[in-house]
């Protein structure tokens, strides 16, 4: 009986790290981005070209603490305008989680089952890792806890 409890607690200790938030890395993130700058430039409020991209997308310079759907001169769709008037932020945990199916992520947040964005793209993996180079490059984003 003692072994059976002994393996249950066991079992339960070594499976919470799956279940810890998964923490990125920035290098790697960085170099994953380059699935993104087809469509997504980072460029620094003084214009600076952190990496030359696509404008189909988003400037993602300061993403991390910024509003969605808020980048000045880009026009949203309806789901992420949706997004911004509900008062969302992007936090990291939030652009692992978009990246990873968008409609689905806006779907969720909005309540609306229809909510459909115009990223059309879905990360399988690295998502963690992105979001967090994402947050390398927003200065202004707020101090992880």
């Amino acid at each position: 009986m003692k072994l059976a409890m002994i393996g249950g607690v066991l079992s339960v200790v070594l499976a919470l790290p799956a279940f810890a938030q998964e923490e990125g890395d920035v290098a790697a993130g960085e170099k994953e981005f380059r699935k993104c700058k087809a469509c997504h430039m980072i460029q620094s409020a003084d214009g600076e070209d952190i990496v030359k991209g696509g404008k189909t997308g988003p400037n993602l310079w300061n993403i991390v603490g910024r509003p969605a759907g808020s980048q000045e001169d880009f026009k949203y769709s309806d789901a992420l305008l949706a997004l911004k008037d509900s008062g969302e932020v992007w936090t990291e945990e939030d652009l692992a989680a978009y990246v990873t199916d968008p409609n689905a992520f806006v779907q969720e947040k909005t309540g609306d089952s229809s909510a459909r964005t115009k990223m059309t793209f879905k990360l399988r993996k690295g998502q963690a890792d992105i979001a967090a180079y994402l947050a390398s490059v927003s200065p202004d984003a707020p101090a992880a806890e």
